[in-house]
């Protein structure tokens, strides 16, 4: 009889992370920077660099920094960008940026877990719009947003540069509010 228990996961906004989680969330991200999906790093750029990101994430007051747990330790994170203050013309819409799952974290359905409480935070901050973009690359991310529902709109043939060759970028929205409009 096999009496194992299922890993237990959530995902959830923070404001402050102790000492321990900020390690965690460094080892998750410089997994998913070796592993190919390093949100604009293609090596890890170090400990005291990511702290000092993480930190300074916490800091700026448009970022909600949303973290992936697998048993209690942080394995992966993602951000709801929202538009600067003086964007009216876009404020209604925010940004899915820098999400991932450490590698050794997948397969547990984490990514669409993340999505969702990101989606869930756009709402609740009265968002009808998310966008975001990945490396063409990623290819696991773009199964992940299309299935759940995300729009491709573009795709930039010169959007980054990971090993020396340049790699295209793809561009998706969603609309987050009952109905699929954007409404005033």
């Amino acid at each position: 009889m096999n009496t194992t228990t299922p890993p237990t996961q959530s995902v959830e906004r923070v404001s402050s992370f102790t000492e321990d989680e900020l390690a965690d969330l460094c080892e998750a991200t410089d997994a998913a920077i070796i592993g190919g999906g390093g949100f604009g790093w293609v090596s890890p750029p170090g400990r005291q660099a990511l702290e000092r990101y993480f930190r300074g994430v916490l800091l700026v007051p448009e970022r909600e920094l949303f973290v992936v747990r697998l048993d209690g330790r942080i394995v992966g994170s993602g951000q709801l960008v929202r538009p600067p203050r003086n964007n009216e013309a876009q404020a209604f819409a925010a940004q899915l940026m820098h999400a991932f799952i450490a590698p050794y974290a997948r397969g547990h359905g984490l990514a669409q877990l993340l999505t969702q409480r990101i989606e869930d935070g756009a709402r609740a901050f009265g968002y009808h719009v998310l966008n975001l973009d990945v490396r063409e690359t990623q290819t696991a991310a773009i199964r992940l947003y299309e299935r759940m529902g995300y729009i491709r709109m573009a795709v930039h043939p010169h959007y980054a540069r990971v090993g020396g060759k340049t790699v295209r970028g793809i561009f998706y929205y969603k609309l987050l509010q009952p109905g699929g409009r954007v409404t005033s």
